[in-house]
């Protein structure tokens, strides 16, 4: 097990040493940059460039290149000014909220980053409306107003204390109006941002070379003066790139196998594995439009039958952990409700479910995952799932995958009856792991009329600027949910990040979503 404690003592060793003899020239302060840049391996590629069009792991590139009003430093778990100079309600109903921008912004270009620039970004994604995009974040957005070149004010149609975080997130990526239609979806490949970074250049699904921003204004460290991303369909090819020093840095979709690995005694001495919390959850999405996932009877049988901590077992190695409710532990409103309603697995009650419905056949359906976004093992989590639902003889399964950027086209128009998604939170509020999934526009393409979620309780819990005081609101929405078993929770996973020993800053790279800001990284100082 890595042991980050021994890590840091390690580092801040290293950092006295350096301090006392950088003076006689004995350590470069250039080393990372002279040996090229910092190479990391993903499984999360993009989908898009523009932020007006996703709500997806895109999000992680973006954050490296566009800037945002608000994020996070650090050790913050509440948005903080990034491309704002200061933030705040001005009234205390929370419905107006207004930003002034650092001075002098620039976009990578040179050219100005002005509050119109804010404006035009935020009205073009709901212009624009994607379908499953970032425009079913900005429902309590009335207005945006920018009062002169450095002021820009929200005006909320409603009550809405998340909305910070929501600005917070890259979706809400600020783009030079010069260079992005206020109609349509950017799609000829290029990128330009006010992020730390600036893309070079775009290999789509292979590989992302980032290049030090100076005209970035912001917070984010440069730790290293180029970082390039290489993109994986599988993990195994990703840990083997590792492995053989291709890369500096693993991340997202390293198998159980893998971490185990790379956590023995003897791989320790090449790798390092930071561990970290993590609100990622993985969950089955029932599509109404489909005759047999319409059927509650249905829905709430696959959630008696489904064996959770088996699938923790023996696909995940005890790496993930069995999750009942949608909201991961570690954030207000929390509940186990899945277990409460449901109990242990049984196939007799869930039978019973069945029969209490008048359905005594066989019951067939399709489920769905994606070939690469979540690593190797949803493969493998798919068949496990198959083989309790067909063991319990009430189910009849059949199986299908695509790679993501189609995967989730798919789902987007409706196509999957029964569908797996995975979701790292836009925000790290019980609120992000609610609202995004009802309502008639929501980030699974699937429409989830739920209006005493979406018309009461999300609303008089957004009138609350202590996010600790909303605990009683979320638990009556997810006992909704848990009644509806349209989304059903699987597991809540673990955050690893593997690196070659001679990487620093793995330990800072994910802020609150989980999100990889890759500047942290370097590579230490050579003797």
């Amino acid at each position: 097990m890595f042991n980050r404690n021994r890590c840091l003592r390690q580092v801040a060793a290293i950092a006295s040493i350096t301090s006392l003899m950088t003076g006689c020239g004995i350590l470069s302060s250039d080393s990372s940059e002279d040996e090229g840049p910092v190479v990391v391996g993903t499984t999360s590629a993009p989908s898009t460039l523009d932020p007006a069009a996703s709500w997806d792991s895109s999000w992680e590139l973006f954050r490296n290149i566009y800037q945002t009003l608000l994020s996070y430093p650090y050790g913050a778990s509440t948005p903080e000014p990034d491309a704002a100079e200061n933030c705040e309600f001005t009234d205390s109903s929370n419905k107006t909220y207004r930003c002034e921008l650092r001075e002098g912004l620039k976009f990578s270009n040179g050219d100005p980053l002005d509050a119109k620039a804010v404006k035009y970004s935020i009205d073009r994604i709901r212009d624009i409306d994607v379908e499953g995009g970032p425009a079913g974040l900005l429902g309590s957005l009335d207005r945006v107003q920018a009062l002169n070149d450095r002021e820009v004010v929200f005006h909320l149609n409603k009550p809405d204390a998340t909305f910070p975080f929501v600005l917070a997130t890259p979706a809400m990526s600020i783009v030079d109006p010069d260079s992005y239609p206020a109609d349509k979806v950017r799609e000829d490949g290029k990128v330009l941002g006010s992020g730390p970074y600036s893309l070079q250049s775009y290999d789509e699904g292979k590989k992302a070379e980032l290049v030090r921003n100076d005209n970035y204004n912001g917070y984010a460290e440069r730790k290293s003066g180029a970082v390039t991303i290489r993109y994986f369909q599988d993990s195994g090819d990703m840990v083997s790139a590792l492995r053989e020093h291709q890369l500096d840095v693993a991340f997202r979709g390293i198998t159980a196998d893998d971490i185990l690995a790379l956590q023995t005694r003897e791989s320790q001495k090449e790798f390092q594995v930071v561990e970290s919390a993590s609100t990622q959850i993985s969950y089955l999405v029932f599509n109404p439009k489909d005759p047999w996932a319409a059927k509650p009877a249905v829905r709430k049988a696959v959630a008696q039958v489904l064996d959770r901590p088996a699938i923790a077992h023996k696909v995940y190695q005890d790496t993930v952990e069995p999750l009942y409710s949608m909201v991961p532990k570690g954030l207000t409103g929390h509940t186990t409700g899945f277990f409460d309603d449901f109990g242990q697995p049984s196939n007799s009650k869930a039978k019973q479910i069945l029969a209490d419905d008048g359905i005594t056949e066989t019951v067939p359906l399709t489920l769905w995952f994606t070939t690469d976004r979540y690593g190797s093992e949803t493969k493998a989590e798919f068949e496990e799932i198959k083989k309790q639902l067909e063991g319990s003889g009430l189910f009849k399964v059949t199986l299908k995958s695509r790679p993501w950027k189609t995967y989730v086209q798919g789902y987007l128009e409706g196509e999957y009856p029964v569908f797996g998604r995975g979701w790292s939170p836009d925000f790290p509020d019980a609120d992000n792991f609610i609202a995004p999934f009802v309502g008639d526009k929501n980030a699974l393409g699937t429409p989830y009329p739920a209006p005493e979620i979406t018309g009461k309780l999300l609303p008089r819990s957004r009138q609350e600027s202590d996010r600790a005081n909303v605990e009683k609101e979320f638990e009556e929405a997810q006992k909704i949910l848990v009644e509806d078993a349209r989304l059903i929770p699987l597991w809540q996973g673990r955050q690893y990040v593997a690196a070659n020993n001679d990487i620093a800053g793995a330990e800072r790279a994910l802020d609150p979503s989980t999100i990889m800001t890759v500047g942290t990284l370097y590579r230490k100082t050579s003797w």
